[in-house]
């Protein structure tokens, strides 16, 4: 159900997504993820392509955590930042984060290796139905992000949707 893949650069760390639907409490999520009480980004899965991206976004937080170059205070907002297409960290929480009337949820743990994972924690603050991490393809929104990553039809012919936010979403701190 849950979805965890290594980190090549960081081999001590791990990233595990559990993607929930039909959520009931998403209020009380969020404003336990604010308080610190959930160890772990909460977000639209409306707005993701693939689970990839979320890969994507966790390494280069976990990076920039190593390396003291964040630019939002812990690694769980970072991984929120890196998904968005802009360096607009408010923005970002806006169309990343999960918001109080959220039907579903993906949330996104970084781990050591040897560390046990606190996914029935996750499970037990939860009230909704867990769902294989892998069908987040099936709640995206494709409309919203082709305009808010301006995705052209011509990029469209020569790549997937997913090539062209994770080329964006991998270049922003350069452009």
């Amino acid at each position: 159900m849950h979805l965890t893949h290594g980190l090549e650069l960081f081999p001590d760390q791990s990233v595990t997504q559990m993607l929930f639907k039909e959520v009931k409490n998403a209020a009380e999520l969020r404003q336990c993820a604010v308080e610190g009480k959930i160890k772990g980004a909460l977000i639209n899965p409306t707005m993701l392509v693939n689970p990839f991206q979320v890969l994507v976004a966790a390494n280069k937080a976990v990076n920039s955590q190593t390396i003291g170059k964040m630019k939002t205070r812990s690694l769980y907002s970072e991984i929120i930042f890196n998904l968005s297409p802009t360096n607009h960290i408010s923005e970002a929480f806006k169309r990343f984060g999960s918001s109080d009337g959220d039907g579903s949820v993906l949330v996104v743990l970084v781990h050591d290796k040897d560390e046990p994972q606190l996914l029935s924690d996750i499970r037990a603050r939860v009230s909704g139905r867990q769902v294989p991490a892998e069908e987040v393809s099936s709640l995206t929104d494709h409309a919203k992000i082709k305009k808010l990553y301006k995705i052209t039809p011509q990029e469209e012919k020569c790549g997937t949707l997913l090539d062209s936010v994770v080329c964006r979403m991998a270049t922003k701190d350069v452009m």
